[in-house]
This record gives structure tokens, C-alpha cells and sequence, in this order.
């Protein structure tokens, strides 16, 4: 490790098509000038909290700010941090993969028993999206989980017009049907299901989508919609109200599109936090997974924050989160926030690394030095109350059925069959074992990052 005064420093491209690597300064663990890195996990809570500190509790995870720093309580009233995987599935994609998990597992209930037992001892306690919560429910140790139910998505495969993108649905014009007529009733009828996991103290809490087109030309994009279009209507009728009669599309302004954007948002988190309160008055509503231009909009995050109990955000092109951002995202919306995707992948996996959004480095060591320097910036925040690293298992190079984003990219903690990265693994259980105690150092004055 460098000393303490200096960052280390990372090769990386943004992008695979970069013609160039470039370095960037990074910080780990290490840096931390006078605090003691644990190299067990610390005593937990059955959850995975501090059992040292309590809150009131509830019998579901819930939030609570304390001085200026947010947390999740976990049911039994401990502080928790939400460090879990998305994705951790027992996918098996191709025939090599199927005949590696027949071989090392034999069976899904002994995948999710060694699966667990994997990510309890690297100071993980919970999963991200689209994992198998059902069968990782039946190990020891079990996670605080959080499934996505696609509100919109789901409503817009049934409507129509929906088609696949790279990591996300897309739309017509990249308008969400949210001032469709049949979207509010339909969002009532499928928020049903969440009342067979009501009463879970392990559900942390509930994602609607995952990155829908929330831009700042969302005016521009409804306007554009055919006529009749429900959206198409809706835009000019607003506008035309806003304008005192004239409801054209020339001579946008950028006040217009903000305020019409966060009408777009406030409707959809509206009617999606009804729902799932309906059906579900006991767990967190975690949002939508923001992951464009809406990371920077006042607007957007004012409207989520009616609604949500945290603010949930997938965020790409950062290697250090911006400070400024991350405050003010607490700040315009009076929520905590989760981080749920982000992720650097090696080029010494052997991967060609052409597809998906995350960093790509050198080497495995490269990839833990990213996480670590990451969520450092996140603990220093105070108002991240978790993450959601991308992901459990590497692509799968012979699989494809999947979405143009997971093609052929070492994203995993273990590859598409199965086998571990061990360099990988260590560095970010260095990170996840001390999170209370960095916390602990942080809020006393503590920061790694200049």
C-alpha cells in the first residue's frame, strides 16, 4: 500500500473503446490514518447491524437520522448498512455452466447454503435485484433482500410499445406511460403479490423499476408522441395550462422541462407508493433506480422524496463519488439514499469486456481498489445507507439469452462457472468487515478522501 498521505494510482478507461488508459487516484482501507482495520467481521445483529447501538424497533427495517448521519434500523432496532450483490442467482446459462454447478453443488439448496456462507465471511448481509430470494430464504444466514417488481415495464409489455435496451427497458420516445389511464389500476392490481411477503422482517424493502428515461427533455419526448397519445395529451394540456393557451413546442425553456419533469415523477412515484402501501404498509418503498440525467435534478429527487423512504440510485462514470452530488441529493429530496449498481471489471479475467457500464482495469486487485474507493466516498457521506455492488456471477460468454448489456464482461465475484476471485474477494472483505468501525472513525472526524 502507499502511505498514508498518498492516493494509489489505478489504470483505467471509462469506456472499452477508450484509446488510451488513463490513472486515476484511488484510496483504500489503508488510508484511514489511525484507524485499525478488524480483520474478522465485528459481532453483528441477526440482520447483519451493529448489536453495540440500538433505536427503537419496529419488526421491519425502517430509516432514522441521527445527527447528520441517515441510517436503516433493522427490525430489531439495530443501525444497518445494506452492503449485499445484485443478481446472486444460480443461473446456469450454458451447458458449461450447468455442468460446472452439477459438479461443485449437485443441488440449489446446497448452491444457496455455500452461496450464503460465502458472502456472510466477505461481510456481505444482503442481495440486490433480481437475486433468488426464495431459495436463498431456505440457508443459514439468510439476507435483508429487496426484489424489483417492474411497475412499469410490466404494464408496458402488456400495453405495448415496450422493447429491450441495453440494461433497461425502453419506450416510445423514451416517454414512460405514466399518464396512461389504465396505469394507475393496473399498479393497485399488481402491487398484490407484495402481500405474501408482508409480514418478512428479512425484506428490507421494495424497488418499482429500474432505469426508466427520465431526462431532462421528457417534455420534448411526450410532445413528440403521436396524437392521442395519452402522454402526447397530457404534455400539451400542461403546457398549454402553464402558457396561458399556447401549448406548441417551440421555444422550449429549461424551467419547463424541469417543472415538467417533475410532474412525470411525482405522478409515477405517487401512484406506485399507494400501491405498494396498499398491499405492503410495512416495508420501505426503495424507488426506481435512477441512472441518467436525473442524478443532477432538483426536481426529480424533490418529487421521489414525497414518496420514497430512500432514494435509490444506479451510479456509473464516477470512481469517487462527488460530495457535492451525494449531498445534495439528500438535501433536495429529505431522504437517505442507496447505491444499486456500480462495478469495475479485469481484464485479467480473460473477458473480452466489450459490454455493460462499469470501469474497466488491469487486474482483480484493480477491480477491489474501486470498491474500496467507492464506498469510502459513500461512508463519508453519511447519507448512503447502503450499496448493491454489480454483481454476483461474471457473464456467461455462451449465453445468449440475456440482455445486450451482460454479454461478455467479468462483473461477478465468481465466474459464470462458479469459481472464485479470490484477490477480488479479499479486498472488498477488508472493506465490508469494518464498515461500522469506519463509520464509527468517520463521524469522528476521520476522511480518506482530500
Amino acid at each position: 500500500m502507499a502511505s498514508a498521505a498518498e492516493p494509489l494510482k489505478v489504470e483505467v478507461k471509462r469506456k472499452p473503446k477508450d484509446p488510451e488508459w488513463r490513472v486515476v487516484d484511488t484510496w483504500s482501507v489503508g488510508h484511514a490514518q489511525g484507524f485499525t482495520p478488524r480483520r474478522d467481521p465485528m459481532p453483528a445483529s441477526r440482520f447483519g447491524g451493529d448489536p453495540s447501538r440500538r433505536f427503537d424497533a419496529t419488526g421491519y427495517f425502517r430509516v432514522e437520522r441521527a445527527g447528520d448521519r441517515w441510517w436503516l434500523v433493522d427490525p430489531d432496532g439495530h443501525p444497518f448498512v445494506h452492503v449485499a450483490l445484485c443478481s446472486v442467482s444460480p443461473r446456469q446459462g450454458s451447458p458449461k455452466a450447468r455442468a460446472a454447478f452439477a459438479e461443485k453443488y449437485g443441488s440449489e439448496e446446497r448452491w444457496a447454503a455455500e452461496t450464503m456462507a460465502l458472502l456472510r465471511a466477505h461481510g456481505f448481509n444482503g442481495t440486490g435485484s433480481w437475486s433468488n430470494d426464495a431459495l436463498l430464504a431456505t440457508a443459514p444466514g439468510r439476507p435483508a433482500y429487496c426484489p424489483n417488481w417492474n411497475f412499469m415495464s410490466s404494464y408496458g409489455k402488456g400495453r405495448g410499445g415496450t422493447y429491450q435496451k441495453p440494461g433497461h427497458t425502453g419506450y416510445p420516445k423514451d416517454a414512460i406511460f405514466v399518464f396512461d389511464p389504465g396505469f394507475e389500476a393496473f399498479a393497485m392490481e399488481h402491487a398484490r403479490r407484495l402481500a405474501a411477503t408482508r409480514e418478512d422482517p428479512w425484506l428490507l424493502g421494495h424497488f418499482s423499476d429500474n432505469e426508466m428515461p427520465l431526462s431532462r427533455k421528457c417534455l420534448d419526448n411526450y410532445l413528440a408522441l403521436p396524437e392521442g397519445d395519452p402522454g402526447r395529451e397530457a404534455a400539451r394540456e400542461w403546457l398549454r395550462q402553464r402558457r396561458g393557451g399556447e401549448a406548441g413546442a417551440a421555444g422550449l425553456t429549461d424551467a419547463e422541462r424541469e417543472a415538467f419533469r417533475e410532474v412525470v415523477v411525482e405522478r409515477y412515484f405517487a401512484i406506485v407508493s399507494r400501491a405498494i402501501r396498499a398491499h405492503d404498509p410495512n416495508h420501505l418503498y426503495l424507488g426506481c433506480r435512477f441512472h441518467g440525467d436525473e442524478k443532477r435534478s432538483e426536481a426529480v429527487f424533490r418529487a421521489a422524496g414525497r414518496h420514497a423512504d430512500v432514494i435509490s440510485v444506479n451510479l456509473y462514470g464516477a470512481w469517487t463519488p462527488d460530495a457535492t452530488q451525494l449531498a445534495n441529493w439528500v438535501r433536495w429530496s429529505g431522504r437517505p439514499f442507496l447505491i444499486t449498481e456500480f462495478y469495475a471489471k479485469g481484464m485479467d479475467s480473460g473477458m473480452p469486456n466489450t459490454s455493460g457500464a462499469g470501469w474497466l482495469v488491469r487486474t482483480q486487485r484493480d477491480r477491489g481498489l474501486f470498491y474500496q474507493n467507492f464506498c469510502l466516498g459513500l461512508l463519508e457521506s453519511r447519507g448512503c445507507v447502503g450499496w448493491h455492488c454489480f454483481k454476483y456471477a461474471d457473464n456467461d460468454l455462451e449465453d445468449r439469452s440475456v440482455d445486450p448489456s451482460n454479454v461478455d464482461s467479468n462483473k461477478g465475484i465468481v465466474t459464470a462457472t462458479f469459481v472464485e476471485y479470490p484477490e477480488y474477494l479479499a479486498l472488498l472483505r477488508e472493506l465490508n468487515v469494518n464498515v461500522h468501525g469506519l463509520i464509527e472513525w468517520i463521524d469522528r472526524g476521520g476522511k480518506v478522501h482530500p
